[in-house]
């Protein structure tokens, strides 16, 4: 392993250990030391701090050879499929979503599932972790296997973690909600998502895979093929 690589990975572990340290174990004494208020400013701090050296990490460690070839026809389709999900996905969370730090989240779960959380009742972890699926299929390199990887397990195992912590601070409110809800996603009900997120996420998939090519100089989505 060469010194960039190992350093990514240093990179990865640190973002990915401070959030899980963050919201849970140290959660509880760095709010009695910093406040309510104080808390969040230093969970941003560190997340922000620990990205950056996460992106920076990444853009020194040298592409590598493919462990596979994910330039196919397929994989593109597959990960351009992967990607729209998750644009649905992570719009449609933005709405009454229980799992948000919300005074109003008890009375979200009272509500019952609506749009994507037919599917899911963690939508905006799953886009993240499919966007991660998306391009570590198209691009299994090191670096890019570390960092959408670290993204894909923090958002997953995350989440997990995140209904424990909710059992414990919302109790039969949470409870009824993960009643209604899965945790793993139920592809049967995306035709429950909803025409409007199903819209404004499409609109928003279109978008990012038009920046794509200006960004990361590779063509994406449905610009793959046309234009």
């Amino acid at each position: 392993m060469d010194n960039a690589l190992a350093h990514l990975i240093a990179a990865a572990l640190a973002f990915v250990g401070t959030h899980f340290a963050l919201s849970h174990p140290l959660r509880a004494p760095l709010v009695r030391l910093t406040g309510e208020k104080g808390f969040p400013a230093l969970y941003s701090v560190v997340a922000f701090a620990t990205f950056a050296w996460l992106v920076v990490a990444f853009r020194a460690a040298p592409p590598a050879v493919p462990l596979w070839n994910g330039q196919s026809e397929g994989a593109w389709i597959a990960a351009s499929l992967l990607t729209l999900l998750a644009a649905v996905l992570f719009i449609g969370s933005l709405q009454g979503n229980p799992a948000m730090p919300d005074p109003r989240a008890a009375a979200h779960a009272a509500k019952g599932p609506h749009g994507v959380f037919f599917v899911t009742r963690h939508p905006m972890m799953w886009s993240f972790a499919l966007w991660s699926a998306a391009h570590i299929l198209i691009s299994p390199t090191p670096r890019v296997m570390v960092l959408a990887g670290a993204m894909a397990f923090l958002a997953l195992v995350g989440s997990h973690l995140q209904d424990r912590k909710k059992e414990a601070l919302m109790g039969a409110a949470w409870a009824g909600w993960e009643a209604q809800t899965s945790y793993w996603p139920r592809l049967g009900a995306l035709g429950k998502a909803g025409a409007k997120n199903w819209l404004i996420g499409t609109a928003i998939w279109l978008a990012a895979t038009w920046a794509h090519v200006w960004l990361a100089y590779i063509p994406a989505g449905l610009w793959r093929w046309v234009g």
